[in-house]
This record gives structure tokens, sequence and C-alpha cells, in this order.
């Protein structure tokens, strides 16, 4: 293991944002992280691991600690089940594909999203219906102040919408280093009832779809509405869709007849805030650099060269024009940095 200084982070966030590390280091084994924690306890330490959740405004003026380690094992089978365990540097998109190839069903609906394994229990990722919550088992964590290891059952991380313990009071405490989840081996349960994806299957006469037919029409879906971080950087989703209460949705179903929505109980309901965004002539409009992306206005986007301060002005002007608009405060789902 060896500690660069000074060290672009260009490569290391979505956004292609140049932010600089003032020290860096890559962990590639349980052993390797709790060495460095223990060896330089007392410095200030930022982790990362696939740079998709976060808008870094400013150099990290601590040691960044990347976690690279990988591997994927069957830890247990059950008739139907089958627990896997993953190492947290694992490509989220990559463990998908290779659950498929191996037949297990239960995330082919998060196909695409961008990041690491270690860093989807913090946001609790979701999309189409799923999220990772559904399927998560535990995670083993190594505490920070002291490098002992801890594992975190279901219960313990407290998932919410884009939500877990390890985004509140145990925020920047720990880092999470396997994740284990129980997938189906057969008897798939398929989850298509959300967003286009069963109109997209009906269009391709496909009627009795496997995960894999699953997996391929989520990734079409978002390619057809999400940039390639690759060649314009960005973060998915920046914003989380709000949850209102039903007197606030009627009255905005007043205004607004057209205004999609999802029942969330008897007394909350979820909007879209891509919805309100365009609604509020956001989508596809450009500031130099950066902007709000033409196909998905919940997409924030760095044509190149942008600063994070400048991406980061622009959300707090979308957060400001919606609620002046609509009443409702846009709440960020990327960590700002």
């Amino acid at each position: 293991m060896k500690i660069l200084k000074n060290v672009s982070l260009i490569d290391h966030n979505t956004f292609g944002l140049n932010v600089n590390a003032k020290q860096f280091i890559d962990i590639t084994s349980k052993n390797e992280l709790i060495e460095v924690l223990t060896q330089y306890q007392n410095k200030n330490k930022f982790v990362l691991g696939g740079g998709s959740n976060i808008l870094l405004t400013k150099d990290i003026d601590a040691l960044v600690i990347h976690m690279n380690n990988k591997g994927i094992e069957i830890i247990r089978k059950e008739d139907d089940f089958v627990y896997i365990k993953v190492q947290a540097g694992e490509n989220w998109h990559e463990l998908i594909m290779w659950c498929l190839d191996n037949d297990l069903g239960g995330l082919e609906n998060l196909s695409l999203i961008p990041g690491n394994v270690g860093t989807a229990p913090i946001q609790n990722i979701g999309a189409y219906g799923v999220e990772l919550k559904d399927v998560f088992v535990e995670c083993e964590a190594i505490t920070i102040e002291n490098a002992k290891a801890r594992v975190f059952t279901h219960e313990e991380c407290h998932f919410d919408y884009r939500n877990s313990i390890f985004k509140n009071e145990l925020k920047g405490k720990h880092i999470i280093c396997n994740v284990t989840f129980k997938l189906t081996s057969k008897n798939h349960r398929l989850n298509s009832a959300y967003g286009a994806i069963q109109s997209e299957l009906d269009s391709q006469n496909i009627s009795n779809p496997t995960i894999k037919d699953i997996s391929n029409t989520v990734i079409k879906i978002r390619e057809s509405k999400l940039p390639d971080p690759k060649k314009i950087g960005n973060s998915g989703s920046f914003f989380k869709n709000p949850i209102v209460g039903v007197k606030q949705f009627e009255y905005l179903r007043d205004n607004f007849p057209e205004i999609p929505h999802y029942i969330v109980s008897n007394s909350e309901v979820k909007i879209p805030a891509g919805w309100l965004i365009e609604k509020a002539g956001f989508k596809g409009k450009r500031f130099g650099n950066y902007g709000v992306h033409k196909n998905q206005a919940l997409v924030l986007v760095n044509y190149g060269k942008a600063e994070g301060k400048d991406i980061l002005e622009l959300s707090k002007l979308i957060q400001s024009t919606i609620y002046r608009l609509f009443d409702i405060q846009l709440e960020a789902e990327v960590n700002i940095i």
C-alpha cells in the first residue's frame, strides 16, 4: 500500500469534476483497510467508492480511501434462494450481469445504476419498483474510529426511501467492506408494473419475460433517458422524488390536473421531481459548461470543465424555484461535499 499525494479525482467521480485529493490510497482488501485505519488513526479521512452519488465542490483536504476490493461468492443455498457476498469495490451493474449469467433474480430492475456495491446500502438505491433493501441481508463494515469490524443486519440499517442509518446517525463513522444479498435461484418474482417496463415488454411481444428481459428493458429505458457518465458528466438523479400529504397533492392537482403521482399511503403521495423541474422550465436548459439534461430534467450535467460549485448553485436555483411554484422543498439525492 502506498499513499499518493495531490491526486486528481476527475476519473473517480461520475460528474467528471477535476478536484484534488491531498492524499489518496487504493484499498483492495478488508485487512488493508484495517491496517490503514490503524496506522493513520489521527488523519482526516474521506471514503470514496465509485464516485457516482457525490458532487465534489472543493479539493479534499484529507486521506481519500478508495474502496477497490473485488469478489463475488455464493455463501449459502436454500430451496428457491441463494445468498451471495459481494465486496464493496465491485461495480454495481457488473454485479447484476453476473447475477443474470447465474440465473439469480432480484436485482434486475436496478440495472445500469452507476456506482459500486459498497455505497449502495448507504443510499438504499432503487429504481423501477425495487429497492436495495428488498434483497439486502447484511453488510460488514469497519468502524473508522477503532478499525473494528461490525455486521449490520437489515433491521439495524434503518432503510427508508433513498436513506439509511449510514446517512444519518452513523454518517462518516463506518466503511462498508462487503454486502450480502438474498436472491432467487428459481421461481423468480418479476416486477414489471412500475414505469414503462410493461409497455416496453408489450411492444416487444414479450408475454412471459425472464429476469434478463426485465434487465434489458430497464437498460433500454434508462439509456433513452439518462446520459452516459463516460460521455457527459452526471450523477444520475440529482433530487429525490418528493412525498407530500394528500391535501397538498389535491391542491396541486386542482391547479395542475395532469400532474403524475404515485400513491404511497392513505395520507401520502409521491410526485416525480423530474416533472416538477420540467414544468418549471429547466429541462434542457444550459448554463455554459453545465445544465439540466435535455431528456431527463432530474439529471444535472457537466458538459466539460464545469466546477462543482456551479452545479451546486444550479441545484439551489432549481430548489428555490420549485418551492416558489409548488410549495415543495426538493431534497438532493446526491451527497454534496
